[in-house]
């Protein structure tokens, strides 16, 4: 079922109502007869294009004008190549908006310097699920809790450098000391799941929970994968007895490293737009994503789905993306050199 915090639906209420709103006028004029992309920067069939599909099928009727909706998926570099795009290509009117992994927008902060942007100066939207994600094994791994990892080492699945599975993977080895050695350059989790079931490796870390319960919602209620660890401070609802990643950290500044590693994954499914669209239009796309995550039709079909449903206000994201590129630079150079491969 998803899961919607009641918290968070009334901030949400208080974004929607509590301001002015938006030369509506002009901004239906602008929308009108017109369509308004939606760009997935992830392989079809993974959490982001659900999402991103689900959402479509609703916005539009929350959208001055009414515009038409279409997906596209831009699929390279574990969401970054949507992510440059949309930055330096996209036309900055208010017809594209984008979802892609939270690893995409900060990798001018961690990666190796292939991002293309300044995270600050986009127009973030909203986040449709604040979510956990996690560590999981296929039952042939020989391995039935997580701290057997400091023991025997498994094989695990990435996207590539900057992705959140192969930058997870190697943080759970780098900070907390797990023997997981990644095998690189999947296209997505949907390829990722196909080398477990082929036995080419055995697990799988930094995949939100929801995508989990999407893609392999059968095999954990079969016992043929289990979840060993989870990317949060405490204990999530779906993943009960699962330990949190941040009982491993020994010190305070290891917690705030575990903050810019860990912590940024509950930015689960964030929807952007880029730089430079007018500011009414951004308030007009904030408010239809808003208002659609309280749509009992929309929340009606992330149920029969499984996914997760608890959103965060386009404001509130960017208020987060801005704090973490104000993190110590100490506290930076270890996250960064802990998502590393070495």
């Amino acid at each position: 079922m998803a899961r919607i915090l009641p918290g968070v639906v009334a901030a949400l209420l208080s974004v929607s109502f509590g301001r002015a709103p938006a030369r509506a006028g002009s901004v239906e004029d602008f929308y009108r007869g017109k369509s308004l992309n939606f760009v997935v920067g992830h392989e079809p069939g993974t959490g982001f294009d659900l999402y991103a599909r689900t959402l479509s099928r609703h916005f539009s009727r929350r959208m001055p004008g009414s515009p038409a909706i279409i997906v596209q998926n831009m699929v390279g570099a574990s969401g970054l190549v949507a992510t440059n795009w949309l930055y330096n290509v996209a036309p900055k009117d208010g017809t594209v908006i984008a979802t892609f992994a939270h690893t995409a927008p900060l990798e001018p902060l961690l990666g190796a310097g292939s991002g293309r942007f300044d995270a600050g100066k986009f127009n973030w939207i909203g986040n449709a699920d604040q979510s956990v994600s996690l560590c999981g094994v296929w039952r042939d791994a020989g391995v039935e809790k997580f701290d057997d990892l400091f023991t025997k080492e498994i094989l695990v699945g990435g996207t590539g450098l900057g992705g959140p599975l192969s930058s997870a993977a190697n943080a759970v080895r780098n900070l907390v000391g797990a023997k997981v050695k990644l095998v690189d350059g999947y296209k997505g989790s949907v390829s990722v799941r196909l080398a477990i079931l082929q036995g080419e490796i055995q697990g799988v870390c930094g995949m939100s929970l929801s995508s989990l319960n999407a893609q392999y919602g059968q095999d954990i209620r079969d016992g043929r994968f289990k979840f060993i660890l989870q990317f949060g401070v405490k204990e999530h609802p779906g993943a009960p007895g699962v330990p949190p990643v941040y009982g491993y950290a020994k010190t305070a500044e290891d917690r705030q490293v575990f903050d810019l590693v860990f912590g940024v994954q509950s930015i689960g499914r964030p929807f952007v737009a880029p730089p430079g669209v007018p500011a009414d239009r951004v308030e007009a796309l904030r408010r239809a994503f808003d208002g659609t995550m309280r749509d009992p039709a929309f929340v009606a079909e992330i149920e029969k789905q499984q996914l997760d449903l608890n959103p965060m206000a386009g404001e509130e994201l960017q208020e987060l993306f801005q704090r973490f590129y104000a993190a110590p630079k100490d506290i930076v150079e270890r996250a960064k050199a802990a998502t590393k491969t070495r």
